[in-house]
């Protein structure tokens, strides 16, 4: 048997490993963890943006009634969507033909592959993850629209998925944050969460993961010294360190690599977010052989697209802890 085109078999291992590459890219994170756990990675076939449709404001014609009173049936405009720009992620994986040739053999080609698709795979991982905290606007605006788009330090300014939130109308797209006169100690910081929340929840809709930068998951660790932490095996089991407060998972999200603010908490409420890959470019190959023109070298990219979508800003939350 014919030993492979080098080129076929970087394609053929990335295809096979592309359900582990989106497995290991939602483990490394806590917030794509909590998403797929509630079906909330939902993928898209196409289109030019990404909408996500949202409720505004209650229907105008309820009202109470007694026998044959008339009933309000006007047009009553309560359904939106938010817009949602495509974002794409690319990470190429390379081999010259002076390493081809160094690795005769079709076992050892794909222990070099291996390794470095390895590498390709912690790269996605991590640019995802501190993708998730952008605001959208680095990389020339090309990356993922994260937490400071949507729970922004000033959640009164700037336009978030379309929609501007300085204007009055437009109250409801705005999230909560909770800036107190002081920074939090030991002995403040959960009459400051205890803020946030209420401000987060409507019924027992409430937010049900809190990502914590260092220097304040350090702050509410140490207010827990006298009582008994919970955590969530769960979370544990995947790598996450966690303790709960009020039902909900508190993760330290900035730690090596971590890039949440360390001096802020963020309150999401993972029933109003959704992560929407491409279907065809979910940590797939992207297109088809790539060989350089001038050089003796071959190239397969593992491609994403997609965006972090929000439906529901007022129930996420910011705590600023500086």
């Amino acid at each position: 048997m014919a030993f492979p085109n080098i080129s076929d078999i970087a394609a053929t291992t990335i295809e096979a490993r592309s359900k582990k590459i989106q497995d290991n890219v939602r483990k490394n994170n806590a917030v794509f963890m909590r998403l797929s756990e509630k079906g909330k990675v939902r993928p898209l076939s196409g289109g030019r943006i990404i909408y996500e449709e949202l409720s505004f404001a209650e229907n105008s014609n309820g009202a109470w009634y007694s026998g044959y009173d008339t009933l309000p049936v006007g047009a009553s405009d309560v359904i939106s969507a938010a817009e949602f720009a495509w974002k794409q992620l690319a990470v190429p994986v390379t081999i010259s033909g002076l390493e081809e040739i160094q690795n005769s053999g079709q076992e050892a080609v794909i222990d070099l592959l291996d390794g470095r698709i390895g590498v390709a795979e912690a790269t996605i991982q991590n640019m995802l993850s501190v993708g998730i905290y952008s605001d959208g606007t680095t990389f020339g605006g090309k990356s993922l629209t994260g937490f400071d788009a949507a729970v922004p330090q000033d959640p009164t300014t700037g336009t978030y998925g379309g929609i501007n939130r300085a204007t009055a109308a437009n109250v409801f797209w705005r999230s909560q944050l909770h800036d107190p006169a002081s920074t939090p100690t030991a002995s403040t910081i959960q009459a400051a969460m205890n803020i946030l929340w209420a401000a987060c929840t409507r019924g027992n809709d409430r937010p049900d993961l809190i990502l914590a930068g260092g220097t304040i998951f350090n702050t509410f660790l140490a207010s827990l010294q006298a009582v008994q932490q919970i955590t969530n095996p769960k979370m544990a089991e995947a790598g996450f360190t966690s303790v709960k407060y009020m039902g909900a998972d508190v993760v330290l999200d900035g730690g090596i690599g971590g890039a949440a603010t360390a001096t802020d908490m963020y309150f999401i409420n993972t029933n109003y977010l959704s992560l929407r890959p491409h279907k065809d470019r979910n940590m797939v190959p992207i297109g088809k052989k790539r060989a350089a023109v001038n050089q003796d070298a071959s190239v397969e990219i593992i491609g994403w697209a997609g965006n972090l979508t929000c439906s529901g800003a007022q129930f996420q939350g910011r705590l600023k802890g500086d």
